[in-house]
């Protein structure tokens, strides 16, 4: 699963109080904050409906078990002790 990386651009400052709510559950704080999310149809959605106030960019996530452990069974031969 991709990973999307927010930054809070600009002010909330004579927005609605929906939007400010959706920068605060989002976990932006102060301007140009940083938070990553995991790319979910509801992160999406609440992006979407603040999209002029944050950036937003796709992280690769390479989490799989083989790369974060280590463990790649066609390296070692497939010999486990």
């Amino acid at each position: 699963m991709s990973r999307l990386k927010i930054t809070y651009r600009k002010s909330a400052i004579g927005y609605s109080h929906d939007q400010k709510a959706t920068i605060r559950s989002l976990g932006l704080r102060r301007l140009n904050s940083v938070v990553i999310h995991d790319d979910t149809p509801t992160i999406r959605g609440m992006v979407f409906k603040v999209r002029h106030l944050v950036s937003v960019e796709e992280i690769a996530d390479d989490t799989s078990p083989d790369a974060t452990t280590g463990d790649d069974p066609e390296r070692d031969g497939g010999n486990r002790s």
